[in-house]
């Protein structure tokens, strides 16, 4: 069974997409099977990946609403991922689904059928707490969130965790919080090693290594159709999205169910106090 991760957070514009399509890349290239889920009704996980949403018949949407089963909808990426796509239609979807029995499980019920046909299934969130992100955060296994070094990105952190413990407690109890990424990464200020230290303290929450480095690489991908895997392989960005995805397939894909039975903890690597004081070069 796949290993499901929704990438979150309510803020927009602090890589969510990015690192979902990097991510994915990334697992791909180790040849592990990947599914990526376009839950954002902006689609812009869709047309980075060469999708144009505004000529697709059929997404995330009709899956949602159980007009169609999931494979029928899942298509190839360039990347070797393969995508559940978003529309514009899937604005609407929430409006639907607040008047369904179950909504919270709409997504989770969807990918039951090609759960198995995966390594990893990973889940880019909307920008919001609504219904979409709640059914990402039920379908999931882990949650990561991407944050970008400053101090108004970090005030929102609170808040999704409070959405995370009520998913726990009321539709996902198996769900974890892997820990925060630093995205849009300048080692060479203070002030987001000061707002990487605040976090950690603040939530008591891991913070992932290495953090991804601002780039105008990363802006120059969608363009493409491409991840940044494959439009700047050797770029300091590819090279940490390949740094997390190691630790996601080797640590919880593998390592994860010999420590399990052993009675063993596996923890995600995390910033240490030398990393967060220096940042990278």
């Amino acid at each position: 069974m796949a290993h499901v991760l929704a990438v979150a957070n309510q803020k927009g514009g602090v890589a969510k997409t990015t690192s979902v399509s990097s991510l994915g890349a990334a697992l791909s290239e180790l040849g592990r099977r990947v599914l990526l889920v376009d839950l954002d009704p902006q689609a812009c996980l869709t047309f980075s990946l060469g999708l144009d949403p505004d000529t697709l018949e059929l997404s995330v949407h009709d899956v949602l609403l159980g007009r169609l089963s999931a494979g029928i909808v899942i298509t190839k990426t360039p990347d070797g991922m393969d995508l559940l796509p978003a529309t514009i239609e899937l604005a609407g979807c929430e409006a639907v689904l607040l008047s369904r029995t179950g909504r919270e499980h709409a997504l989770r019920l969807a990918l039951a059928e090609v759960i198995d046909t995966y390594d990893f299934v990973l889940i880019d969130c909307p920008p919001s707490l609504g219904v979409l992100t709640i059914n990402g955060l039920t379908a999931a296994d882990e949650v990561i969130v991407p944050l970008q070094c400053e101090t108004l990105s970090h005030r929102g952190v609170g808040q999704l965790l409070d959405t995370v413990h009520d998913v726990q407690r009321l539709t996902n109890p198996r769900l974890g919080v892997r820990g925060v990424l630093p995205t849009l990464f300048d080692g060479r200020t203070a002030h987001c090693r000061a707002v990487l230290s605040d976090v950690s303290a603040r939530y008591d929450i891991a913070v992932l290594a290495p953090p991804i480095a601002r780039s105008v690489r990363f802006a120059e991908a969608p363009g493409t159709g491409r991840s940044i895997l494959s439009t700047a392989r050797r770029s300091k960005g590819a090279e940490a999205y390949r740094a997390h995805a190691r630790v996601i397939a080797e640590v919880r894909g593998e390592a994860a169910a010999h420590a399990g039975s052993a009675g063993i903890a596996v923890e995600p690597t995390r910033i240490g106090a030398a990393t967060t004081t220096g940042g990278p070069s």
